[in-house]
């Protein structure tokens, strides 16, 4: 790749760049693989994503479609080749559109990131809770555990003439056919089934409710399935449904004799509570670590001058934007539902903002705190920014992917960043909490656990 600069007057950079056509195959190659995980399609071996794309949706070019996609992947390939770290993730502009095995040239514009400074560099002072793991704490996984082992056995309190109401357990037989051919996988001898809570479709639902024990009913419904271009449509079943029996949940006892018998690594309950502990302080340290780095890192950015530019803000607002509406989409919710739930659009946008500024501010601050204490990074540190930013990943694998991609340089970001933060700590007058005062507990923090380097990774990740 052929990557020019040019400052300019107003500070920004103007960079024109020229990509191989090895580049642009690979760019394409990426973008194709990225479209197909984002459709849900199915891969196949031996066939490419291109292929996959017209068998399953009728899509003849590909390449068109994801040629976007594919010269956004060309941006952060040209900033890391001359490590340069944008403000904002800077807009390509081109004439022309990308074509396998042929050169590509683009142009745009880059605002640096400014080097900010604090008011001061002195150690911050936070007060924070003494990490212990209590009885209570053990005592709550223990309760999970044997939620997790919960049994339905016949509820012997059920009257003859119940009939099924919205939340009952009861246990169900079901012989269920499509065209006349029996669906396996959903027809059950007996099957705990909890009634109108949508795990089947409204039609089976509303026949169950008001069912008694012992009573059989034979009825249609609509369910879903796909088509051959694998669109949604629904399908009849015809069902004879049985209600076998009403149940409630029948949680057990966890002592020797359970231990014994299902987890028998174990002779004692008392070895699995001091297991159970032992783990817990492995990962709640963890999960107390990133809270404190958090603590530390938000008094810092108290001391933060400097104004940020609006594009700043914007790009950093569209980003958690996309997150949100993606996480609402997966979790199978309306994005309508979801701003009623955050207090309604204004709120939400309020907030949004404010959580925007912190990040950005935090960033920054940590940025300032490298620089003036001239700290340097080391392998070690870029290996531990890619655990912090996916602990299920391989550090050195992930590295590597972020580094061929072309951010590289939002790695380095991020690992000055992370740094930054753990000298703020090391340095930091501490204040613990009176051990008399409720203790952290590493499950009720640990969705605060990566608020600062995680949050600050995803975005620079993204540039």
């Amino acid at each position: 790749m052929k990557v020019t600069e040019k400052k300019q007057q107003d500070g920004t950079i103007l960079m024109q760049v020229t990509a191989t056509p090895a580049e642009i195959d690979a760019a394409m190659d990426a973008a194709q693989i990225a479209f197909a995980q984002s459709m849900g399609l199915r891969p196949e071996p031996g066939k490419t994503p291109a292929q996959v794309a017209e068998e399953q949706m009728g899509v003849k070019d590909l390449d068109a479609i994801v040629a976007p996609g594919a010269l956004e992947a060309l941006v952060p390939m040209a900033l890391d080749a001359k490590n340069l770290v944008p403000l904002y993730p800077p807009k390509p502009q081109a004439t022309g559109m990308l074509a396998r095995g042929q050169e590509f040239s683009f142009e745009m514009t880059v605002e640096p990131k400014p080097a900010y400074e604090l008011t001061s560099y002195e150690p911050v002072s936070i007060t924070v809770p003494k990490f212990q793991i209590t009885d209570e704490i053990v005592d709550a996984e223990v309760a999970n555990l044997a939620e997790r082992y919960k049994a339905y056995v016949a509820d012997p309190e059920a009257a003859p003439d119940r009939m099924v109401q919205k939340g009952d357990d009861i246990k169900i037989a079901i012989k269920a056919f499509e065209d006349g051919v029996e669906m396996k996988q959903l027809s059950t001898e007996g099957r705990t089934y909890t009634a109108g809570e949508g795990y089947m479709p409204e039609g089976f639902e509303a026949e169950v409710l008001g069912m008694k024990a012992g009573e059989t009913k034979e009825f249609s419904f609509d369910g879903p399935d796909f088509d051959e271009d694998f669109k949604p449509i629904t399908k009849k079943v015809d069902a004879t449904v049985t209600v076998l029996e009403f149940q409630r949940e029948e949680i057990p006892q966890i002592d020797d004799a359970w231990v014994k018998q299902h987890m028998p690594i174990y002779d004692t309950v008392e070895q699995l509570r001091a297991d159970i502990a032992r783990k817990l302080e492995a990962e709640g340290r963890e999960h107390y670590d990133a809270q404190v780095r958090q603590l530390a890192a938000e008094q810092a950015a108290e001391r933060f001058e400097g104004s940020i530019p609006d594009a700043a803000y914007e790009a950093m607002r569209d980003q958690l934007m996309a997150q949100y509406r993606q996480q609402v989409q997966q979790q199978g919710r309306s994005w309508e539902d979801f701003m009623q739930e955050a207090g309604g659009e204004q709120q939400f946008s309020m907030l949004m903002m404010m959580q925007v500024r912190q990040m950005l501010v935090i960033g920054f601050a940590l940025d300032a705190i490298f620089r003036h204490e001239r700290l340097t990074l080391t392998d070690e540190d870029i290996l531990e920014t890619c655990y912090a930013m996916n602990p299920q990943a391989n550090p050195k694998a992930l590295r590597e992917q972020m580094e061929q991609s072309g951010r590289g340089f939002a790695l380095r970001e991020s690992a000055e960043r992370l740094k930054a933060n753990k000298w703020l700590v090391e340095t930091a007058d501490i204040t613990y909490a009176d051990p008399t005062m409720p203790t952290v507990d590493p499950a009720a923090i640990a969705a605060a656990a990566n608020a600062v380097n995680a949050a600050s990774a995803d975005a620079a990740a993204n540039n």
